[in-house]
């Protein structure tokens, strides 16, 4: 085979899931059964950009384009569509939701185009349902969040600026410590939910993915975490010898090893 690029990909996809010769685990598998494979080859891009190796993007960009041609081949096999079907899908959508690139509209910048980008989504819906109603409920909640908050402010029900989203935050946290004073742990739970939700909203009036935030966050804790583990194994001790206050001072200094 000395074909390249994507026409041997799709060749080699066609051969997996051929009914003679094809791989069993393959030709065993549906839409449902790919659908999480394809979620964790998304999060393994973010997880390559996050360490700023491009040779590892490349390969899990090549893993992700694998579970775009799988679930094409899957579509085609049902008579549905083809993987042809979903570049021309995407590349009309590209030409009509970028007017000022490929028309004679007019954007000021970057802003403007994703509120643009937004009402021309809005306008292209066909459901007739409601604003919220295509919001994908499998996303990752603090996505989800995030998703459902710029639909909401898509029809003006959102703050006008970022003091009123943290006014919310703090009524929210009021809302938290009485629950918790209260004792009742599902109202604990749901307010803990409203705390985040209204976070997120802080999110995306600052223009920050929350769930890049709160990666970020964890890999700094798991890097600081292991820099008090290395400490306290070679002080000779057990972590039940140290107190809090020692641990304390670990991390304060693994914050200020990383400058």
């Amino acid at each position: 085979m000395d074909k390249r690029g994507i026409e041997k990909l799709l060749e080699i996809m066609a051969q997996l899931r051929a009914p003679r010769g094809g791989c069993p685990w393959d030709l065993e598998q549906s839409f449902e059964t790919i659908a999480p494979y394809t979620i964790e080859e998304a999060y393994e891009v973010a997880e390559a950009i996050e360490r700023g190796s491009l040779p590892e993007l490349k390969e899990e960009l090549g893993d992700l384009l694998f579970q775009v041609v799988y679930h094409a081949r899957l579509a085609e096999e049902q008579a549905a569509f083809g993987f042809d079907d979903v570049v021309e899908a995407i590349c009309a959508k590209l030409v009509r939701r970028h007017p000022h690139v490929f028309g004679d509209a007019t954007i000021a910048d970057a802003r403007a185009q994703s509120v643009a980008w937004e009402a021309l989504k809005a306008a292209e819906k066909t459901s007739g349902g409601g604003v919220l109603d295509d919001v994908p409920v499998g996303l990752p909640a603090l996505t989800r969040s995030a998703k459902l908050g710029r639909r909401a402010s898509r029809v003006g029900f959102d703050w006008p600026d970022l003091s009123g989203v943290r006014a919310k935050i703090a009524e929210e946290l009021d809302e938290l410590d009485a629950a918790i004073a209260g004792g009742d742990r599902q109202a604990v739970g749901a307010e803990m939910g409203d705390v985040f939700f209204a976070l997120v909203n802080a999110c995306r009036h600052l223009e920050i993915d929350p769930e890049s935030s709160v990666r970020a966050a964890n890999h700094r804790f798991q890097r600081r975490f292991e820099s008090i583990e290395r400490a306290v194994g070679e002080s000779g001790r057990c972590w039940s010898d140290f107190r809090l206050e020692e641990l304390e001072a670990l991390w304060v200094a693994a914050k200020v090893a990383e400058g």
